[in-house]
């Protein structure tokens, strides 16, 4: 799955401190180019049902990668996912009119977004091919627990609140179980490892959006800034990974188009939509909900078996990852 958007989730007062932290959306942006809404003060009925939705729509995506990958090589499958999302946000940002230019001070920052974004799916796509989506899920969306552990240690204006560590330890506690079972079908030390380090790089780009001059670059650049290099590197790296092509059928064309139409490009562009009609600390409490469901799709829909303590591990991460994101009531 992209991320992009949940990064920005993540930073806007919800996993890096209480305070907002300006990420630029404006009407260059692709949120507000595609509607114009009046921003929400609160989560309405509509907002929680999309954002719901959303959430759904990026754990069935695990499940698409994982079957995917019965054609293609994960990290040309990565590839191709990354090339195909640059061609649909060039024809979608040249038909809204939305700028392709960004400033040379962040030139070097968004390459080492999209250089980290493309090691995160090359260890996420492998991570699938080599074990479950439910194992996976648990360890890769713990990313706000190393989210907010460096930025307690690196940004002097974060603080560890109780509640914050609570959720740390809560979320710790649930990655140490996942990887500490080895019963179940698909069991990998090498896909648990290659899970937990492109969660590692998941937060390293959230870090980078958050205290580089990325912040001030509007979210469809940021999102092209990264297919586009990652593209390039992913496709040059994956013939060391073995052959490109498996057994082809027409169900991994689908999920390819699947990944790159309505995950990696489209999809994120609704969901920056509703990042600039909702309250971000609103946004970010939905998150829990992708690896709570892609961990029932893994086993509803693939027939994985799901051990006990992987159900303990997910119910501890879920809650960890609500406690992190969590705001404070205003006093």
């Amino acid at each position: 799955m992209n991320h992009s958007c949940l990064t920005l989730a993540y930073f806007q007062g919800a996993v890096c401190g209480e305070k907002t932290v300006a990420v630029r959306i404006d009407n260059s942006s692709p949120v507000g180019a595609v509607g114009k809404m009046q921003r929400k003060s609160h989560m309405d009925a509509f907002g929680a049902v999309a954002l719901t939705a959303f959430a759904v729509h990026l754990a069935f995506n695990q499940v698409v990668i994982k079957v995917t990958g019965g054609g293609f090589s994960p990290v040309f499958a990565a590839g191709v996912r990354s090339a195909g999302a640059v061609l649909v946000l060039l024809l979608w940002m040249y038909l809204r009119g939305v700028s392709f230019r960004m400033p040379r001070s962040v030139l070097p920052w968004a390459i080492l977004s999209g250089v980290l974004f493309a090691i995160e799916f090359i260890c996420l796509y492998t991570a699938l091919d080599l074990t479950t989506v439910s194992r996976s899920s648990v360890i890769f969306y713990s990313m706000p627990l190393w989210l907010a552990l460096a930025s307690t240690v690196l940004l002097p204006d974060e603080q560890l609140t109780r509640r914050k560590a609570l959720g740390l330890v809560l979320a710790f506690g649930g990655v140490i179980l996942a990887l500490s079972d080895r019963t179940g079908g698909e069991v990998s030390w090498t896909g648990d490892l290659l899970a937990l380090f492109s969660a590692l790089c998941w937060g390293g780009i959230a870090l980078l959006v958050r205290v580089t001059p990325l912040s001030e670059v509007p979210p469809a650049q940021q999102l092209i800034s990264q297919v586009l290099v990652s593209a390039p590197i992913l496709l040059l790296l994956a013939p060391l990974f073995g052959p490109l092509l498996r057994d082809v059928q027409a169900i991994h064309l689908w999920g390819m188009a699947f990944q790159v139409i309505a995950v990696a490009s489209l999809g994120f562009l609704a969901w920056f939509w509703l990042m600039k009609q909702y309250p971000a600390n609103s946004v970010a409490s939905f998150s829990f909900i992708s690896p709570v469901a892609s961990v029932l799709m893994g086993w509803l829909l693939l027939g994985e078996q799901v051990a006990p303590s992987i159900w303990g591990a997910l119910f501890l991460v879920a809650v960890g990852i609500t406690l992190i994101n969590r705001r404070p009531r205003a006093a």
